[in-house]
């Protein structure tokens, strides 16, 4: 079982990355977050999870042991397969996702796409008792907090400056009206926004 993967960043892509690693190329599919902290050429440390099936080996890549723990634990709910596990991370930081399930807090798990109020009430009868100790953060605050740094960080990855990148975070959240959208749909929002004043 592979548990983490160490190397040179070779390439960054919308949903994974390839590390170099003794001289191949592993490609691991990341979260936004992970990603945007990344950049090519310089080494990187990922906590990995390896996904057998008939037909494929897949690699999924994570910032630290507690995301990739959070990932492994929402793969034992029923129903939650590895894409719908890692768009859940994509969408809410763990703390979130855990406040989330311990609380029982449906209208939050809903918010990532292919999760439906029946899943969301199943994730939570199935998990809370096995998330583990809830950060005091509320998941609201958590929530907003992750998709700006990842939004912003993501930017600067892709050449913006901090303060282009500030902007365009900020006006992205001006336009969020309710549930906040996913991260990657966030990002999209704001390199069209930052295209428009190249």
């Amino acid at each position: 079982m592979i548990a983490s993967v160490a190397g040179i960043v070779a390439s960054i892509g919308a949903d994974a990355t390839v590390v170099e690693v003794g001289g191949v190329g592993l490609r691991l599919l990341c979260a936004p977050g992970t990603l945007a902290s990344l950049r090519v050429g310089q080494q990187a440390r990922l906590s990995a999870t390896l996904i057998v099936r008939e037909d494929s080996l897949t690699l999924f890549g994570f910032v630290d042991d507690d995301e990739k723990q959070l990932f492994e634990l929402l793969l034992t709910a029923s129903g939650v397969g590895p894409k719908l596990a890692q768009a859940a991370l994509s969408v809410h930081t763990p703390d979130a996702l855990r406040a989330a399930l311990s609380h029982g807090d449906v209208s939050t798990l809903t918010q990532v796409p292919g999760i439906g109020k029946k899943g969301a009430e199943r994730m939570v009868l199935e998990l809370r008792d096995k998330v583990g100790p809830v950060s005091a953060v509320p998941a609201q605050g958590g929530r907003v907090q992750a998709w700006t740094e990842q939004v912003r960080q993501g930017l600067v990855g892709l050449g913006w400056s901090q303060a282009q990148a500030d902007q365009a975070v900020t006006a992205v959240a001006e336009t969020i009206d309710g549930p906040t959208p996913p991260v990657p749909a966030l990002l999209k929002q704001a390199i069209r926004m930052l295209g428009k004043t190249r």
